[in-house]
């Protein structure tokens, strides 16, 4: 999966909200009334995502579902990275004419509330084809706006902590010992291991501030209040709690810097560390060598030891699928809800043949999720996931993270080289403050 591509904050900052006060009442008319109707509709769907490992090859998946309902209907699907989809949305939109977009595309579910709030006649309300309550609570938040539900909520971030049992167990620790721990028993474990084994207990790339993200939303906070807008930082207890235990896992000697993705991999690939915490979509990269089988296991998060709502279960990454009021809308809605939005045997072959976890709480019962992993030890690591995944605290992603965290990273630092914490907040808060109101 992908990296958070803090790059791309400028794109998103631009946006701005325009009469979202009557969402529903606006987007009613626009479904209404737009030319054409569900029987006159065009049967071409054009659909824009990025990688072809992962959301391309589903939505493939979901084409050849399709075709079984209704063989009429061409699904066309156009490779982007997601930085161009970002560019190519915000050009159409802003320029008031949708020619040229696709009928569905994919946004990054940290990304979706800055799209529906800025151009909040642009996209297709799916309430009348999904039923938001199919699918897991969490999601919810960053697919819908003001209590109208617009995205098809796709892949689960859900994270665990992938664990070495071998340098566990070589350091006196069985995998139970590291289950459901908070971050202070994580970093003492770490120190056990780093001590008897020589390996690091985990990764971090100073410029990327996912571990931060994860902790916070495990207690159910974010950078923002519960607006979408407001920046909440100076008060924030859990990214307070957080920082200081981030300060003192980078303290501790168990940490072992990276400075990009291949590094990432190759730091647990190569045997340097003893845990990934991390989405679930890195679990083809850790099964990518092989002559680890049966030694990694997956356990719940840690969790954050000072803040009481912290649970053991978080976040990464993760996107839904969105269909645009443009012409052939009702066929792309029907395909997305026949498919992706109810179809609980095709997400079976979405775990066996990709291993795309999915959100749609009916899936989890299936063959698929319930079934073991050699790898992992005979773990039923799917089902683990989607268990965890109904635990995730919901949290509003509202429209400015990456600006956000551009702040963050560089206060991080400050923080690290002495600057007392409630400071480097205060600083944080009035950046914020003036950067994005």
């Amino acid at each position: 999966m992908k990296k958070m591509l803090l790059t791309l904050a400028a794109a998103v900052m631009t946006l701005t909200a325009c009469g979202g006060n009557n969402a529903n009442e606006q987007n009613a008319a626009n479904n209404a009334g737009n030319t054409g109707n569900a029987a006159a509709a065009t049967k071409d769907v054009t659909v824009w995502a990025w990688d072809p490992n992962f959301n391309i090859a589903a939505m493939k998946l979901a084409q050849e579902s399709y075709k079984a309902i209704n063989p009429d209907v061409n699904v066309n699907i156009v490779e982007y990275a997601q930085a161009d989809i970002i560019q190519k949305l915000n050009t159409g939109l802003n320029s008031g004419t949708t020619s040229g977009l696709p009928n569905v595309v994919l946004i990054e579910d940290y990304r979706a509330q800055s799209f529906l709030k800025a151009y909040p006649d642009a996209f297709y309300k799916m309430d009348d084809l999904i039923k938001s309550s199919d699918f897991a609570d969490y999601k919810i938040a960053s697919t819908s706006l003001d209590g109208v539900q617009y995205g098809v909520p796709f892949d689960s971030g859900v994270t665990g902590l992938y664990v070495r049992t071998d340098y566990l167990q070589e350091a006196g620790y069985s995998v139970a010992d590291i289950t459901n721990v908070d971050w202070d028993k994580f970093i003492e474990i770490g120190k056990a291991v780093k001590a008897k084994t020589g390996k690091y207990m985990l990764t971090q790339d100073p410029n990327d501030l996912g571990l931060i993200r994860m902790m916070i939303q495990s207690a159910g906070a974010w950078y923002l209040k519960a607006d979408g807008t407001t920046p909440d930082l100076k008060d924030n207890a859990a990214l307070k709690d957080a920082f200081a235990t981030y300060k003192t896992l980078m303290e501790s000697d168990t940490v072992k810097i990276t400075a990009d993705w291949s590094q990432f991999l190759a730091a647990f690939n190569s045997g340097d560390v003893a845990t990934v915490p991390t989405g679930n979509w890195i679990t083809p990269s850790v099964k990518a060598e092989a002559s680890q089988s049966g030694k990694w296991a997956v356990v719940p998060m840690p969790k954050l030891k000072n803040t009481a709502s912290s649970v053991n279960a978080s976040n990464l990454g993760g996107s839904s699928w969105y269909v645009l009021n443009v012409d052939g809308k009702e066929t792309a809605a029907e395909f997305l809800a026949k498919t992706l939005g109810s179809d609980v045997e095709l997400y079976q072959k979405l775990v066996t043949d990709i291993g795309v976890i999915g959100t749609l709480k009916a899936a989890a019962t299936g063959e698929a999720y319930n079934a073991t992993d050699e790898f992992f030890g005979g773990q039923k690591t799917v089902s683990d996931f989607a268990a965890w995944t109904q635990q995730i605290p919901q949290v509003n992603y509202g429209m400015h993270t990456y600006a956000i965290e551009d702040i963050l990273v560089a206060e991080m630092q400050n923080y690290m080289g002495g600057t007392d914490l409630n400071k480097v907040l205060e600083n944080a808060q009035a950046q914020a403050e003036s950067q994005l109101q």
